[in-house]
């Protein structure tokens, strides 16, 4: 190969394509309405539960301020990368530069490096409140909770910080076809004509750590919760505690279960199919599910909409 193909190949070219999950559906139309669909009441069940908790007094206790934070988040997630897919279908376009790319990858990491350690405080907080109810205005205030959150905020943004400046300078000299519907670290680093196995290496460390972490406070929170329900008399009381924190687990199992086959699996476990689809299910799918989690299972929320839709109002008025 001569200097100049050799630049070409190298330089020449500053966008990547995504190859998306389009190009393997026979019915890519249908899938993609399917997706707006999705990706609209993704988008309106996390708006709608925020909404409740800022108007609701009696949603304004830190529990509901964790579940707004992680709706805000939710609704940032998809809309990193959804309405880029959707577009690129219509326009049959699917390019993307690189400083798109990189942006993209960026606010994907941060939110999702977030949402990891956000979990994590919101079982702290569960922990707090039964097991150490007295104490929980004290040790949960305004301020704590705060604090906690601007952690969560600060760590993601330092996983987005490492990862993407070094993940967008690796030289791409061959194909910049990314197999995938966004612009993943992994899916990425795959591209480079580099020797990428100590990056991948520390990445795989982080990544143990970033989960490891949360999931040792998840894990001692409800231990520690389990053992309590069980010492409790009241059955109301054990009922609604189990109810609370069953929610918050189930969330806790979608949300790490993705990330752990994602970055902690074996490479040779992984095939671009599987890695699309398992993307698909934490960027999309669940979005949509943790606002119905939080809601249909939770009865100080649902009495919150009755409320915003004059439910009762009317109820009363037709007993009457």
């Amino acid at each position: 190969m001569d200097l100049t193909t050799w630049m070409n190949n190298y330089t020449g070219q500053s966008d990547f394509t995504l190859v998306g999950i389009f190009s393997q559906s026979k019915h890519p139309a249908l899938l993609a309405v399917v997706i707006f669909v999705v990706f609209l009441m993704a988008l309106s069940g996390n708006a709608l539960l925020i909404l409740l908790i800022l108007s609701d007094i009696h949603l304004h206790i830190p529990m509901y301020f964790f579940i707004s934070q992680l709706s805000l988040m939710d609704m940032m997630y998809i809309s990193v990368t959804v309405p880029k897919m959707l577009m690129d279908q219509v326009l049959g376009s699917h390019k993307i530069s690189a400083a798109a790319c990189g942006m993209q990858m960026f606010l994907y990491v941060t939110l999702a490096g977030s949402e990891c350690f956000l979990l994590a405080a919101m079982s702290y907080d569960r922990y707090v409140a039964i097991c150490h109810p007295l104490q929980y205005p004290v040790l949960m205030n305004h301020r704590v909770c705060l604090l906690l959150m601007s952690v969560c905020w600060v760590l993601g943004s330092l996983d987005g910080f490492m990862f993407t400046p070094v993940t967008m300078t690796f030289p791409f000299c061959g194909s910049r076809e990314i197999h995938h519907f966004f612009c993943e670290v992994p899916a990425v680093t795959k591209l480079s004509c580099s020797d990428t196995w100590l990056y991948e290496t520390l990445m795989y460390v982080c990544c143990v750590l970033m989960l490891l972490i949360p999931v040792t406070v998840i894990s001692g929170s409800y231990s520690s919760i389990l053992l309590t329900v069980l010492r409790m008399n009241s059955v109301e009381g054990r009922k609604k505690a189990l109810a609370t924190c069953s929610s918050h687990m189930t969330v806790v199992i979608l949300f790490y279960g993705a990330a752990v086959y994602t970055y902690m699996l074996p490479a040779s476990l992984h095939t671009p199919e599987k890695d699309v689809v398992a993307s698909v299910f934490y960027t999309i799918v669940t979005p949509l599910l943790n606002p119905l989690i939080y809601s249909f299972r939770n009865k100080n929320v649902t009495e919150a909409i009755k409320k915003l839709l004059g439910v009762s109002t009317i109820f009363q008025e037709t007993v009457k």
